[in-house]
């Protein structure tokens, strides 16, 4: 089989099979396979593929077609420029949650102390301390295996940073400059409506957060503060229609200068509140 052939038919497989994204998936996999960049695949398109890299291409391609994520086949997804490993312990690193690390980079100096709540991947923490060497920082996880996956990416990244494992707060020791986190957030009831790659692959734990979607935002608000500096920021990503529902619930305990943050697309992603301001919301251009 051709390149060009192989490429079509793993094309036609994907679309099939319901996959989103089948052209760039199936240019993905082939360039994954193949060790093949866009240029190689210009020079060599009408080559044949040897037997070896056409069954190992078209296993990729059955486990795509069974809507698996694409970045479970390959273990790895660029996050803020860096190098992630994935497995289906952890969530995929989405573009939307960079825009909760640039409110965080915001807000930083390079000396503070950072905790990452519902670390997953460590992609948060891992892309802070990377950006800003001069942070020290403690991600915490209930999952064991996503701890791990964090530890290899802070590896790989060449970072330093702590990982605990526990419920929230409960293995986090000192008080910190700022505190993250991308908790779960969809409601419960909402998790079967979820695309296939979401619902039947990525961590349920990750995803569900209970009934009305705002239990992890509720439980962490009202805990924060013991692990706060006077003046330290809190900083959530959010569903986008959490909003006013997150805001109020960080003003009802106190928090001040509460700020909704849009994504790219321009839907409201990031919350972020400072501890021992005035409870009250201060807007910027862009803001809900």
């Amino acid at each position: 089989m051709l390149l060009r052939e192989a490429l079509r038919e793993a094309r036609g497989r994907l679309a099939q099979a319901g996959a989103a994204e089948a052209d760039t998936d199936a240019w993905l996999l082939l360039s994954w396979c193949l060790d093949m960049s866009l240029a190689d695949y210009a020079l060599h398109s009408a080559q044949e593929l040897n037997p070896a890299d056409e069954k190992r291409y078209f296993a990729a391609v059955g486990r795509r077609a069974e809507r698996i994520p694409l970045q479970y086949i390959t273990g790895e997804q660029e996050f803020m420029g860096l190098p992630m490993k994935v497995t289906p312990d952890v969530l995929i690193p989405r573009q939307d949650t960079e825009t909760a690390v640039q409110e965080c980079l915001r807000r930083l100096g390079g000396e503070e102390r950072v905790l990452d709540l519902c670390t997953g991947s460590g992609c948060i923490l891992i892309s802070l301390l990377h950006a800003c060497p001069g942070l020290s920082g403690v991600g915490a996880d209930i999952s064991g295996a996503a701890l791990q996956v964090a530890r290899e990416n802070a590896r790989r990244n060449s970072v330093s940073a702590q990982f605990v494992e526990g419920d929230l707060f409960e293995p986090v020791e000192g008080q910190f400059d700022l505190i993250v986190s991308n908790p779960p957030y969809i409601p419960t009831g909402e998790l079967g409506g979820l695309e296939a790659e979401v619902r039947d692959h990525e961590p349920v734990l990750a995803l569900d957060g209970s009934s009305d979607g705002l239990l992890f935002y509720r439980r962490i608000t009202a805990e924060a503060p013991r692990y706060l500096k006077r003046g330290g920021f809190l900083v959530y990503e959010i569903g986008w229609d959490q909003g006013e529902a997150v805001k109020d619930i960080l003003e009802q305990a106190g928090f001040g200068e509460v700020t909704i943050v849009r994504d790219l697309a321009g839907l409201p992603r990031v919350a972020v509140a400072r501890y021992g301001a005035q409870p009250q919301q201060q807007r910027r251009d862009g803001d809900v």
